[in-house]
């Protein structure tokens, strides 16, 4: 269903800017609130027909999906079971579902755009430009396709208690000896969002956060005109098993952090959580963004609310390797000619013991400290790899791209 213009009856659109709905044929704009489609009353009692229904087939190849008309053109929109807004692959109109939110599962809020699609471009761009081993392909690329899309969200309330076992290296003289630590308390977590839709990772929505919640309006559906959309599909187990994940994440981190040792690692742990039932179902804003490079989808997440860029981009190799070998070249150089006048006592044995014992504390500082530098940099590695498998993950993709347009 379009909701149409009051004075020339063309199909209105969301437009995060304004925070209005807008004609792009007279110009005319309206809160969500003055608006109100005829044939919405009529189109709330309408039931999804699926695809069997519509073909009076069983083929067991057939994906599940459901057939809608469009209000507008009368052409077949075809959309998976949990979607609650597409856009009219004929005529680009967009249609929102009322038999999948109205009668079923209705959220009680929604968080509405506030960051437009070319906002959300140049956020992107603007993130990519600061990174140094990004290479230029990438920093100049022009997405393949950009989808503004309101994730189901449930924001849940919940207590949490655990008691941990906590193993670590601690210094004992010239030696490095095992340690465990016992660590336990209670956390509360209020208004933590969890991802509600089974076809997007925990992780990547996760990354989104912080929405601000405080923005969060009632339900109108006209804030989807224009945007695409889902319903929750999770279970209560699988909402509680999100919520207990991100509570032990939590909880270990801080246990952790606690802990005065080195090589840190939580051993056994006996977590407990009561999840309250004071739920919230809302519906929280996205901006998916792709782009192709060397064969592979990239998907950039862009927080619609705050503008919150997700995303992490293939990096020049040779560039990185280059300057961390030239680096440790030159770190090495450095502390030859530094120390030139102490290298014969490695040989010899013979320097004064007070000029010897204050240079080795020296070199010794000096070694530690590019140790650490390069593990730091290893450290980074591994967390840019790990970024990047997110970034093309096929899954995120799919999401997306089943989104028509």
């Amino acid at each position: 269903m379009a909701t149409l213009c009051k004075n020339c009856s063309h199909p209105l659109v969301f437009d995060p800017a304004s925070q209005k709905l807008v004609c792009s044929s007279c110009g005319s704009s309206f809160r969500a609130d003055e608006v109100e489609s005829e044939s919405k009353e009529y189109r709330q009692g309408l039931k999804a027909e699926s695809a069997e229904e519509i073909y009076g087939t069983k083929d067991q190849d057939l994906m599940d999906c459901y057939v809608y008309s469009c209000s507008e053109c009368g052409g077949e929109i075809i959309i998976n079971g949990t979607e609650a807004s597409t856009t009219c692959i004929y005529c680009g109109n967009s249609n929102v579902v009322f038999s999948r939110i109205a009668k079923q599962k209705c959220p009680e809020f929604v968080l509405p755009f506030s960051i437009t699609k070319e906002r959300a471009i140049r956020l992107v761009h603007e993130k990519i430009d600061r990174g140094f081993f990004i290479p230029k392909d990438i920093k100049n690329f022009s997405p393949e396709c950009v989808r503004g899309i309101y994730i189901p969200y449930w924001i849940v309330n919940a207590s949490y208690t655990d008691a941990v076992v906590v193993k670590g290296q601690v210094k004992s003289g010239k030696n490095s000896v095992t340690r465990y630590f016992g660590r336990a308390g209670r956390m509360n977590l209020n208004n933590l969002p969890i991802d509600a839709s089974c076809a997007l990772s925990d992780e990547s929505s996760s990354r989104l956060e912080p929405f601000e919640l405080s923005r969060l309006k009632p339900f109108d559906e006209d804030y989807l005109a224009g945007f695409y959309s889902n319903v929750s599909d999770v279970t209560y187990s699988d909402l509680r098993h999100a919520t207990l994940d991100r509570a032990r994440e939590y909880f270990n981190a801080e246990a952790i952090n606690d802990v005065k040792a080195s090589s840190k690692k939580i051993i056994s742990s006996f977590p407990s959580m009561k999840l309250e039932n004071d739920m919230i179902y809302a519906m929280l804003p996205a901006w998916f963004i792709t782009f192709k490079y060397k064969g592979k989808q990239n998907t950039i997440l862009v927080n619609g609310d705050t503008g919150k860029v997700v995303c992490g981009l293939p990096w020049n190799k040779i560039l990185f390797y280059s300057l961390l070998i030239t680096l440790g070249i030159v770190a090495s150089v450095a502390l030859f000619f530094v120390f030139k006048e102490t290298l014969p006592f490695f040989f010899t044995g013979r320097s004064s013991r007070s000029s010897n014992d204050g240079n080795g504390k020296i070199i010794g500082i000096l070694i530690a400290g590019i140790i650490a530098l390069f593990s730091t940099g290893i450290g980074k590695v591994v967390k840019v790899i790990k970024n990047i498998n997110l970034t093309q993950d096929k899954a995120i993709f799919n999401f997306m791209k089943k989104r028509q347009g």
